[in-house]
């Protein structure tokens, strides 16, 4: 019996080729694995947790019926969390009536928080636009490209480069540790 592997000891390449020749309990393995990062892009995306809960699904079921298509070239954690970034992007373009174009561009300058507030990337994310929020989570999160990401929301390539980079800008003050020993957080100086 020493030579018996479980799903667990498997490595993700070989859990989909089991998958694809049928085996639900090696897919079960890929979903306990890459659940959670799948749900908690779609949160940095900007999902609610029940949404998020029931498009990591969606994505998960498509996975299943598409897993023959992986071929491991990237990770399956990637792939996966790209078919949700998608689904995801569907679904809040058919909702939402938000403009990616007609958002108002802030100077990124008001409002940096403190070092208390600095606590972690999701609260930070929340901070962003909705548009930035989508644009970094997209091509940061989900790992398509600006291309990708402008076709998937319908957007110009410069806008959706803006977006990143604006957004991309505010993730780095507000993460940023405190310059000053002085206890003053990073980025207040001359801002009165």
């Amino acid at each position: 019996m020493a030579g018996v592997r479980t799903p667990a000891s498997l490595h993700d390449v070989e859990l989909a080729a089991l998958a694809a020749a049928g085996d639900r309990p090696a897919f079960g393995e890929l979903v306990r694995r890459h659940g959670s990062a799948v749900r908690g892009l779609l949160r940095r995306m900007g999902a609610e947790p029940s949404l998020a809960d029931d498009i990591a699904q969606d994505a998960f079921l498509a996975a299943f019926e598409r897993v023959s298509e992986f071929r491991g070239e990237g990770t399956f954690s990637a792939w996966v969390r790209k078919i949700a970034a998608r689904l995801y992007v569907r679904r809040w373009r058919k909702e939402s009536r938000f403009d990616v174009e007609a958002e108002d561009i802030e100077d990124g300058h008001g409002g940096e928080a403190s070092a208390a507030a600095r606590i972690d990337l999701d609260e930070a994310m929340k901070t962003l636009s909705p548009a930035e929020r989508m644009c970094v989570s997209l091509c940061y999160g989900a790992g398509v490209s600006h291309a990708e990401a402008a076709e998937a929301l319908n957007a110009p390539l410069g806008t959706v480069k803006s977006h990143v980079k604006r957004g991309l800008d505010k993730l780095r003050l507000r993460l940023a540790p405190p310059e000053g020993a002085h206890g003053e957080p990073a980025g207040r100086e001359g801002h009165a």
